[in-house]
């Protein structure tokens, strides 16, 4: 390197955005992300010891992927070279690939890849990789925003260790944002500047588990905001605002106001309003509430107050739960959208509530009561000889399915838990056991 390119490369930092100034050079450094580079970990060890294999980074925005390859850039003695995916081509990789060929030919080194975005490659050019990252002539690190199980390669999956990262906790996104004020070296200590708890904690739940996002505003923010009487830049809750472009709601995660939120969002769920429903739910995601705290709340009002009356509420609502956890924020509030509307829109009924707590107050009352024996396990040798299982009638033996006989224990015979109300499906069921019932009274079964 000349004069001219440590110049230009010193000049390069120096402009450079907060978030990369402040990235970190080691793992100590490194916030967050624990799960996987704690000091007993397996990433943690192998960077260490300098004994990677190809690994694969899969996680949102702003949590640490580039960071991490970096890191291992700093402490690896291996070549390090990066490619992002959405401006490189073959010609790139042959120039990789030769390169690497020629280290481990002259001088016994090895080559590591970085590729960010790695899911933009097509299958060909991921193809193209494969027998390089086979016989050891690169170790790719790709990075990607997408799940690498729909994205990447099956047979590079399948040669690579894959780790997850997480979005980063607010507390963690605090760390980096007060780091980033007292830094005189690489962040912004030199411009005096403070910022009030409330706009602290704004800011580190407006930015979403994304650190990037936080330091961006932060930035913004001191850059952009006058210096006060006393010659510091105050970064208020209203600047702070301002600065990620998100107003601020009156949604303390822990307070009255996020329990009335929840209150209301589900309330209108139950009472069959999607419009409601779907105002809350916009105002929760605004505030940054956890998406996965969101659809759990969708599933137990399915479960609660729609239950069989649209049996279907309850699969929309999981299968909602399980595709937000794989595609995250900003798609899954689309999601999240049609659980709820679906949801506020079915037939309600709380049959299968009532019955779970009309069951549980029996239990409480009654406590245990003997099982009627002729329900009870024939399947093990002995079972005939105490009578166990003698007299029970199959159903499936019997028109429709069904015979009447006792399956309640003795003492609660004629309870009645479950009673089907007359909306939706359940209307059916309640038909269908009145139909059986009275087929079984008249003597018909």
């Amino acid at each position: 390197m000349d004069l001219f390119d440590y110049m230009r490369e010193q000049n390069q930092e120096k402009d450079s955005p907060l978030a990369s100034r402040l990235r970190p050079v080691t793992l100590e450094e490194v916030v967050g992300q624990q799960h996987i580079i704690g000091r007993d970990k397996l990433l943690y060890r192998a960077i260490q010891a300098d004994k990677l294999s190809s690994i694969i980074f899969y996680g949102p925005p702003g949590t640490g992927k580039t960071t991490l390859a970096k890191v291992i850039a700093n402490t690896t003695s291996a070549e390090f070279n990066q490619i992002n995916a959405t401006a490189a081509g073959k010609k790139d990789m042959e120039l990789v690939v030769q390169q690497a060929k020629d280290n481990q030919g002259m001088y016994g080194k090895k080559t590591i890849l970085f590729i960010d975005e790695i899911h933009r490659f097509h299958k060909g050019q991921q193809d193209y990789l494969l027998p390089f990252v086979e016989d050891g002539t690169i170790i790719l690190i790709g990075a990607t925003t997408e799940n690498p199980y729909f994205e990447v390669n099956g047979a590079l999956l399948s040669r690579s260790v894959i780790f997850e990262l997480k979005p980063l906790s607010g507390e963690d996104i605090q760390s980096i944002l007060l780091r980033a004020l007292t830094d005189v070296e690489k962040g912004l200590g030199s411009y005096r500047a403070e910022i009030a708890e409330d706009a602290l904690e704004f800011l580190a739940d407006a930015a979403n588990g994304d650190a990037r996002a936080a330091l961006t505003a932060l930035e913004l923010g001191v850059l952009t905001t006058p210096r006060a009487k006393d010659g510091k830049i105050h970064i208020t809750l209203e600047v702070a605002s301002e600065c990620i472009q998100k107003r601020v709601v009156r949604y303390d995660k822990s307070g009255d106001n996020h329990y009335d939120t929840v209150s209301a969002f589900i309330k209108s769920m139950r009472g069959s309003d999607p419009d409601a429903a779907v105002y809350y739910l916009a105002r929760m995601l605004y505030a940054g509430e956890d998406i996965r705290f969101i659809a759990r709340r969708i599933m137990i009002c399915a479960a609660e107050d729609v239950g069989n009356a649209d049996a279907n509420a309850l699969t929309v609502a999981v299968s909602a739960a399980q595709a937000v956890e794989r595609i995250g924020m900003p798609e899954a509030q689309i999601i999240l959208s049609q659980a709820v509307t679906y949801v506020a829109c079915a037939p309600k009924s709380n049959a299968a509530c009532v019955a779970i707590g009309r069951a549980m107050e029996a239990m409480k009352q009654t406590q245990a009561l003997s099982v009627p024996v002729h329900l009870q396990d024939s399947h093990y040798r002995g079972a005939k000889q105490i009578g166990h299982g003698t007299g029970y009638l199959y159903a499936h033996d019997f028109p429709n399915h069904y015979v009447r006989q006792q399956y309640l224990p003795d003492g609660l015979f004629d309870a009645k838990f479950y009673e089907p109300t007359e909306n939706g499906y359940e209307k059916q069921i309640r038909e269908h056991l009145a139909f059986l019932r009275k087929s079984a009274a008249d003597g018909q079964m």
